[in-house]
Order: C-alpha cells, then sequence, then structure tokens
C-alpha cells in the first residue's frame, strides 16, 4: 500500500513539472518569439527540450535529497518544453496564416 502511495507521489510531482515545463516555454514563444523564425521551426523544439533536460538535470541531482525527483523527472521537465515550443509555434503560425 505504501508503494501504491509512493508511486502516485512521484507521478503527482513529475506531471507538475512537465506541466509547468509546457506552460511556460508555449507562453514565451506565443509571446517573446512571434516574429522569430527560427523559433517557428520543428528543430527548434528538439533542441528547446534537449537544452531544458541537460539543465534540468544537474538542477535536480542537487534536490535528490527529495525522495520522488531525479533524473526521470528532469527527462519529463524537457519533454515539457518540447512539448510547449513545438504548441506554441505551431499556434503563432496558425495566427499568422503561415500554415
Amino acid at each position: 500500500m505504501l508503494f501504491l502511495l509512493g508511486l502516485a507521489a512521484y507521478a503527482a510531482i513529475a506531471f507538475v513539472v512537465a506541466l509547468v515545463g509546457f506552460v511556460f516555454s508555449r507562453r514565451f514563444v506565443e509571446n517573446r518569439l512571434r516574429y522569430v523564425e527560427a523559433a517557428q521551426s520543428p528543430f527548434a523544439a528538439f533542441v528547446a527540450g534537449g537544452i531544458a533536460t541537460v539543465i534540468a538535470l544537474p538542477v535536480f541531482a542537487v534536490l535528490s535529497f527529495l525522495p520522488f525527483v531525479g533524473a526521470g523527472t528532469a527527462v519529463l521537465f524537457g519533454v515539457g518544453v518540447f512539448a510547449g515550443v513545438a504548441s506554441g509555434a505551431r499556434e503563432n503560425r496558425k495566427r499568422l496564416g503561415a500554415g
């Protein structure tokens, strides 16, 4: 029973971290990078997600004293940033009529 409670706590923390990465990166791309052509390419999402993962790995390693934070959480943060950048770029292309 305690295992299931721990698993639910890890899932909740990972979900919140991925959601924060998604929301902030999407807003940033939609508002600040609206007219930046490089940010609208599909490759930009891969770069942003990879950089976010590489930066988050040492941060979550320092926070490793917390029981449910680790490399998996950092990877999920990178996935959230990747999805947010891709979604923001898609929304910008739709607004500007470029696709």
